[in-house]
């Protein structure tokens, strides 16, 4: 809109052009959020780091976020919501639970290939027997978030009332979300963790060809 007034409107000398009302206060929202969204972002890489003491798993962890919020972008277009403030709301929250769902698989994964490797268990069978053993125990657990979550979501969705334009808005993007995140952790984290593993005994089994022991 802007764009087509600068170009067809003739003003006179001395008149100006001011755009106010719900536009500027989403002007200066999105201002805001630019520098919000990646402080957070970096305040979450460094509290996973402190949590992992790894750099990569941490990593991990932020390489996901973005594919978890698919089904909020998904649910916001089916709906026909344009994102907004709450929205961009909806989104942080979103990413935060499901950096919860990535830091807690994840625990139970390295929990339980910690235990094989103090048994001297250490073989590629054992490293998949862990992580299925991970895997599967949080499949209860998250089954029974997800459903808490969205039965306090559903009511908020459907309300109506003062300000529920604005809180179905904030819980769109969550609502959509508590599909493809579970999913992910569920079924991306454990085998992106096997490849992981798998490289780091690689890197560290591995003897170049010029310090083998020769007969």
């Amino acid at each position: 809109m802007q764009r087509v007034v600068a170009e067809r409107v003739k003003l006179p000398p001395g008149y100006s052009v001011s755009w106010s009302g719900q536009f500027e206060f989403l002007e200066r929202a999105t201002a805001k959020l630019k520098v919000v969204v990646p402080f957070t972002l970096l305040i979450i890489f460094v509290l996973l780091y402190l949590t992992f003491k790894r750099f990569d798993e941490a990593l991990l962890i932020m390489a996901t976020l973005p594919f978890a919020l698919v089904g909020g972008i998904w649910l916001l277009y089916l709906l026909g919501y344009n994102l907004s403030v709450a929205g961009a709301v909806g989104f942080i929250a979103l990413a935060g639970v499901a950096a919860e769902f990535g830091v807690i698989m994840l625990l139970y994964l390295k929990n339980a290939w910690q235990e094989r490797l103090h048994m001297g268990r250490d073989a590629d069978t054992d490293l998949l027997d862990s992580i299925r053993e991970g895997a599967v125990m949080r499949v209860r657990p998250k089954a029974m978030t997800v459903a808490v979550i969205l039965g306090g979501l559903f009511p908020i969705m459907w309300g109506a009332g003062t300000g529920s334009e604005v809180m179905q808005r904030i819980a769109a993007p969550m609502v959509g979300g508590m599909i493809t995140a579970p999913l992910l952790s569920m079924f991306v984290i454990p085998a992106a963790y096997l490849l992981l593993r798998q490289r780091s005994r690689a890197r560290l089994f591995h003897v170049p060809p010029t310090q083998g022991v020769t007969a």
